[in-house]
């Protein structure tokens, strides 16, 4: 189910972005992407309350998020789709230790992580995005096989807004789960491949073969970084491009 949401996520967003966007366009955009990571972790390490904030912060605008995507940045996006948000949540925390409740909490973060990618693609040059993406998977990766990752990531994902509401700071379904950048990270390309008209359903479908693939480290360990499938297909598909360059100069 989650990396099904991680492929789905991929294949959703839209191009385009709202006017004001552009009055914001920086390179510097791309820096959200590896700091996602590399910033909270240091910030829950030297702070242990930090994932309290962090978890109101998600619970405030993953939901606003996902009724964007519903009502516009998902592609077939309608205004009228936006709603169904609303009952999303009340799902998501009614149902929180049941599978209806899991998905709907997925449900929210792969909405929200729809609409960032899809604005960040419009307000940060595409090259950039791509070297961030690239970014994103080496920390993540450094973090993780380095046991630097772990401890602070619990911390987060028990942390709690308290009042039974859900907790939509990462995503889990059964007994596996997955943090929230690694669905960030594939709204992000699939948010770039849209802005450039690239392969987005393959890459979609590449994600899903991929971390399959990649998911049989767990025979040998617990943690692994779910950013590096995303990174793979990426540079598969930069890869091929370059390679129909080079032969259409020949």
């Amino acid at each position: 189910m989650l990396i099904a949401a991680q492929a789905v996520t991929v294949a959703l967003p839209g191009a385009g972005v709202p006017a004001w966007v552009a009055h914001v366009r920086t390179g510097a955009w791309a820096l959200v992407l590896p700091l996602s990571i590399a910033a909270a972790i240091a910030a829950i390490e030297a702070a242990p309350a930090t994932a309290d904030a962090l978890t109101w912060v998600a619970l405030l605008l993953v939901p606003p998020g996902c009724a964007l995507a519903l009502g516009w940045a998902m592609r077939g996006g309608r205004w009228w789709l936006a709603p169904l948000a609303v009952p999303a949540l009340a799902l998501a925390w009614a149902l929180q230790d049941e599978r209806a409740g899991q998905a709907a909490g997925l449900v929210l973060v792969v909405g929200s992580c729809v609409t960032l990618g899809r604005l960040l693609a419009g307000a940060a040059p595409l090259p950039l995005l791509k070297a961030g993406i690239v970014a994103m998977a080496i920390v993540d990766s450094i973090l993780v096989f380095t046991n630097e990752l772990q401890a602070p990531n619990a911390v987060l994902v028990a942390a709690s807004p308290g009042l039974g509401l859900p907790r939509l700071q990462a995503v889990g379904f059964g007994g596996a789960g997955m943090g929230y950048g690694d669905v960030f990270v594939a709204g992000v390309l699939g948010a770039v491949l849209a802005a450039e008209r690239g392969p987005w359903v393959a890459a979609a479908l590449g994600v899903f073969a991929t971390s399959l693939a990649w998911d049989q480290m767990f025979l040998v360990v617990d943690v692994i970084p779910a950013t590096v499938p995303v990174a793979l297909v990426l540079l598969a598909i930069e890869a091929l491009r370059l390679a129909r360059a080079r032969a259409a100069a020949r």
